[in-house]
C-alpha cells in the first residue's frame, strides 16, 4: 500500500509504503549492514536482529517506518519519530509540529547521479505533506559529512552538537520555507499522499 508518492524531475517515481517488519528484514538486512551503512549502527545484527527493531519501532506510538522504492524497485528506509518522546528526549527543547527523521539509501553497485538528494528531497516532502509538521528534525553522528551536506542543501540550519548515548550528534532543524526555498518546491507541490 503506498502511503506517499513523488516524481522527481530527473529521476522519475518515488513512492513510500509502510515497512513490514518481518517480510522486509532480509531485504533491510543487507542494507544496514552494509560497511556504506556504518552510522545507521547495525553492523553486527543479524536479520533477527533487523526484524525485532522494526517490529519495535511498529509497535511505537511515536516512531514508524517506512520503505522506499524507486522507479518500483525498493531503494531506500524512512522513519519518521515525535523527537519530543524518542531519540532526543531532554536533549533539546521540541517545538509544536516537530518531526524527527532517518534515512537510508540501499547501497548501490553503480551510483546514480543525485540519487541520495532525490531521496532526501522525497522523504522531507513526505514529512511535509501533513499539514502538522512545521519543522523536520535530524541528529546524524557529526562525523558524517556527506549527511551534514545532504541536509544543508534540502534547507537545514545546524543547531549544534548533542551528546546522545550511541553518538555525538549534530542536532539540525529545517522549517516548511526552508525546505521550499532550497528545493524550489512551489506552496504546497511537496508531493502526493497516496
Amino acid at each position: 500500500m503506498t502511503a506517499f508518492t513523488r516524481v522527481d524531475d530527473a529521476l522519475g517515481e518515488f513512492t513510500l509504503r509502510p515497512l513490514d517488519p518481518d517480510a522486509d528484514a532480509a531485504l533491510l538486512h543487507r542494507w544496514v549492514t552494509h560497511p556504506k551503512s556504518a552510522f545507521w549502527l547495525m553492523q553486527d545484527a543479524d536479520v533477527a536482529a533487523v526484524a525485532a527493531e522494526y517490529r519495535r519501532i511498529a509497535d511505537h506510538p511515536h516512531h514508524d517506518a517506512y520503505l522506499g522504492s524507486w522507479r518500483g524497485a525498493p531503494a531506500f528506509l524512512a522513519e519518521r519519530y515525535d523527537p519530543a518522546r524518542v531519540e532526543l528526549v531532554g536533549l533539546y527543547d521540541p517545538e509544536p509540529g516537530d518531526v524527527g527523521m532517518h534515512f537510508l539509501c540501499a547501497p548501490a553497485d553503480t551510483p546514480v547521479h543525485g540519487f541520495t538528494r532525490a531521496v532526501i528531497t522525497t522523504v522531507m516532502a513526505w514529512l511535509f505533506a501533513d499539514p502538522a509538521t512545521r519543522r523536520v528534525v535530524v541528529e546524524p553522528d557529526v562525523r558524517n559529512t556527506a549527511v551534514h551536506a545532504l541536509n544543508a542543501a534540502v534547507g537545514f540550519t545546524v543547531v549544534g552538537p548533542i551528546r546522545k548515548p550511541e553518538k555525538e550528534a549534530l542536532l539540525s532543524v529545517c522549517t516548511r520555507d526552508q525546505f521550499r526555498a532550497a528545493t524550489g518546491a512551489p506552496a504546497g507541490e511537496e508531493g502526493a499522499p497516496a
